[in-house]
């Protein structure tokens, strides 16, 4: 294994030397195709604003430039291959920006949030790019008219998601969500629910920004590619903020999530490390905070519904029916495409940790028979799941779970901080232990009946 250093380039005429340390691989990546358009994705996300009416700041800029760094590094750099205990890669990436000063003074919060979102050990450095690239943003010299949004939302064509948008048109704002296209199947889910919404909320002026962002499978090399994604959400929050910079006046970013998801408790003793996804942990929000206010940023990142549990979400759902008519195509699965090999088409396999939770809310918000989504395994209760298959490791897990917490109810205030720090929500602790046992609940209701051990 080898640290791993990526060094962004801006255009084929800079070329400035990065040095490497002891034991680094050093990959450049070059952000620019052509002579000035900016590549992978970037230059699409600034067109479709400027469409919209919307123009970030060089450091909203300079922020999704960042990300792209650490998207590539994340995806592109094999754990097994580059790390000594198979998980955790030591990755220094370098970053042409308008501010290096004010880059340099983040630092030690964007080491302290990727490391904990990734479970890597991240270092960064930026320098100044170069003259001709100075200033990317196109600025009109007089801005009479604001953008006409006044809320931005995450919008991954999951069902939390979907709720979040509902919630702010059926108060009567006008958003501006924001999309990653990753997959067919995510881009699938959020194009037909977008369609879904526009169809219904014909006199809203809202909008979507969605973006594209992949690397070539040998941008390392020597290196395969990595599938584990941990550090998509930074991309996918980077976006939201690139654009919030571009609203002219103080923006909330909002990432809707249920808390149990965002708490993300192990389930049992063995359900640690890489197994314990981070995307909306509260310590992790916390630092995109101290991050935005470091930069100078107008503008905070919040989860409204972090002290809700996913079927409390559906329930009070501004607009319950639309959700019910919208929901079957929204996209919780964590491998929508898993069933090919059983001939199946893309859909929820029913059985992995997102979907457990999602047909618990469904069921929990609606009743047993409302949730039309297509599972692969349609029924977790007709027959005796497998412990040792995908079908039946996390029911068991859930099962494990549950029955802990009724045998002691006290564990939850001490189970809630063994995915991460929650010093930063110390007046909310009866709060998320209350949301983690409601969470528990409403998925013991879905599987009260189902059976597993190892066949």
């Amino acid at each position: 294994m080898k640290r791993q250093l990526l060094a962004g380039r801006f255009g084929a005429d800079d070329q400035l030397d990065i040095p490497m340390g002891r034991d680094e691989q050093r990959t450049y990546l070059q952000l620019v195709a052509g002579d000035k358009s900016l590549d992978h994705g970037i230059g699409g996300a600034l067109s479709s604003l400027k469409k919209l009416g919307v123009r970030p700041t060089e450091i909203g800029l300079d922020l999704l430039v960042l990300a792209a760094h650490v998207h590539a590094a994340d995806t592109r750099i094999s754990r097994v291959q580059q790390s000594q205990d198979s998980w955790t890669r030591e990755v220094r990436i370098v970053v042409p920006v308008s501010d290096p000063d004010r880059w340099n003074a983040a630092i030690p919060i964007l080491k302290n949030m990727l490391n904990f979102l990734t479970g890597d050990r991240w270092e960064f450095g930026f320098r100044k790019r170069p003259l001709r690239f100075q200033s990317i943003v196109e600025q009109e010299e007089l801005d009479l008219i604001p953008p006409s949004f006044d809320s931005l939302s995450l919008f991954s064509g999951g069902l939390d998601s979907l709720i979040g948008a509902i919630d702010l048109l059926e108060n009567g704002s006008t958003p501006l969500l924001i999309s990653h296209s990753g997959d067919g199947a995510a881009s699938d889910a959020q194009n037909k629910l977008i369609a879904g919404l526009k169809d219904h909320y014909k006199n809203i002026s809202f909008d979507r920004l969605r973006v594209a962002m992949a690397f070539k499978q040998d941008l390392i090399k020597g290196v395969s590619s990595e599938d584990s994604t941990r550090g998509r959400s930074f991309l996918f929050f980077s976006l939201g903020v690139f654009a919030g910079t571009g609203f002219g006046q103080r923006f909330t970013l909002r990432v809707p999530e249920n808390g149990l998801i965002a708490l993300n408790v192990p389930l049992d003793p063995l359900r640690l490390g890489s197994n314990s996804t981070r995307t909306t942990h509260p310590y992790y929000m916390a630092r995109w905070n101290d991050l935005l206010k470091v930069l100078d940023v107008n503008g905070v990142v919040q989860n409204p519904y972090w002290d809700k549990t996913k079927g409390e979400m559906a329930s009070n759902c501004l607009n319950t029916v639309l959700l019910k008519q919208l929901a079957m195509d929204s996209l919780s699965c964590s491998s929508p495409t898993k069933g090919r090999w059983q001939g199946h088409g893309i859909e929820h396999c029913g059985y992995c940790l997102p979907c457990i939770i999602r047909r618990a809310a469904l069921e929990s918000a609606f009743g047993s028979k409302s949730d039309a989504t297509q599972y692969t395994v349609p029924d977790l209760s007709a027959q005796v799941l497998d412990t040792r298959k995908a079908e039946g490791v996390q029911v068991r897990s859930f099962q494990y779970a549950i029955e802990r917490l009724k045998k002691q109810p006290q564990l939850a205030k001490l189970l809630i901080h063994k995915p991460g720090s929650l010093a930063d929500e110390i007046t909310h602790l009866d709060k998320l232990a209350d949301v983690y046992g409601r969470g528990l609940a409403e998925v013991g209701q879905l599987i009260s009946s189902a059976q597993t051990r190892p066949k």
